[in-house]
């Protein structure tokens, strides 16, 4: 009886001089592994209007929308962020590698419209 009660007492005890295991957001932030999946980047320059992406993405993410580029009006991709599992399918099957995953995760926003990017926001 007495080792039901005393046990549980020292494992508190144990835990409560640990050093704590919070991280104070945004000073420090966690490393991100060499496969982690953040926010989208669009290279306009060298994008050909495929539709690749939009076809490929599971939830439907990724819409064609028409663009004003120097070169004249094409359709690009639209992605809302919300929607989105991160994937990267979309990067894998882009044939002029022009719509990659990089590693920044800053999507605090307080409208959920701003998480649809147009192909001008996606830098």
């Amino acid at each position: 009886m007495a080792v039901q009660v005393i046990s549980p007492l020292v494992e508190v005890a144990k835990q409560a001089f640990r050093k704590p295991t919070t991280i104070e957001f945004p000073e420090q932030q966690e490393r991100r592994t060499d496969n982690y999946n953040g926010k989208h980047k669009l290279d306009m320059k060298t994008c050909i209007s495929c539709g690749a992406c939009a076809r490929i993405c599971p939830n439907q993410t990724i819409t064609m929308v028409d663009t004003d580029t120097e070169r004249g009006t094409k359709k690009m991709p639209e992605i809302n962020w919300e929607r989105c599992l991160f994937c990267a399918l979309c990067e894998e099957v882009c044939p002029t590698d022009c719509l990659i995953l990089t590693k920044q995760t800053d999507y605090e926003v307080y409208d959920r419209r701003d998480l649809i990017k147009r192909p001008e926001e996606l830098e």
